[in-house]
């Protein structure tokens, strides 16, 4: 077994534990629900940076993909967005997303569909911010996905990674806006080497460290804009 695949099912596991039992938490000041099989948004600070770190565009669309349990997606809604659209491969997601989206009053606003990357969007949709949470351990070619869970840890050869930077730029508005949120468990050269590959490239735009019991892990919001590094 690969360092990585070891460490996200050490991960994994973290979050099966830490979520057992949770129906309620707290979140940006606000209480939401979780579903099981949903990552807990409160096991480490990303979830909470990121939503407040990103640059809503007010009365603009916004996509967020691996919305888990919706919380970007919904404080995006409460922070002016109009029309928002969370995208999950899990199911049981995609239910959370449109729960908290009810419990706080963004229904109307907020769109929850069940997606492996972009497959359900039309390829005309477009959005004036697009944002992703990433799974960012990356795992073997031939990893078999056995918990939904995992999902939101690992990534089977960075397959999803290289479709989040090779198709997000197509759902961009002309002055469309594109940010990726991603931890130091993942492999930054390799990312790198992707948006070379599609002439992006990874501008940082806020990070924070954050202390857990067997290591320190810095969250990093980028910015992927034309033009290769």
């Amino acid at each position: 077994m690969t360092n990585n695949l070891r460490t996200g099912r050490e991960e994994t596991e973290r979050l099966l534990g830490e979520a057992s039992g949770t129906t309620e938490f707290e979140l940006l000041g606000l209480e939401w629900t979780l579903l099981p099989g949903v990552f807990a948004p409160f096991h480490s600070p990303s979830t909470s940076h990121y939503s407040q770190w990103l640059p809503y565009p007010a009365g603009g669309a916004l996509l967020e993909m691996g919305c888990g349990a919706g919380v970007t997606a919904v404080y995006g809604a409460l922070r002016g967005c109009t029309a928002v659209t969370a995208v999950d491969i899990v199911p049981a997601a995609v239910d959370n997303a449109r729960r908290n989206a009810e419990r706080h009053g963004v229904a109307d606003r907020v769109r929850a569909l069940e997606s492996d990357m972009f497959r359900a969007l039309d390829p005309g949709e477009r959005y004036d911010l697009v944002f992703w949470n990433s799974n960012a351990i990356e795992a073997p070619a031939d990893f078999v996905y056995t918990q939904d869970l995992e999902h939101s840890v690992l990534d089977r050869g960075y397959e999803s990674h290289r479709a989040y930077l090779r198709e997000a730029p197509r759902h961009l508005t002309d002055t469309g806006r594109l940010f990726i949120g991603f931890n130091s468990r993942g492999d930054l050269d390799h990312l790198q080497r992707i948006a070379d590959e599609e002439g992006l490239r990874l501008q940082k735009i806020n990070s924070t460290n954050h202390e857990f019991p067997d290591r320190v892990v810095e969250f990093r919001l980028f910015e992927i804009v034309r033009g290769a590094s």
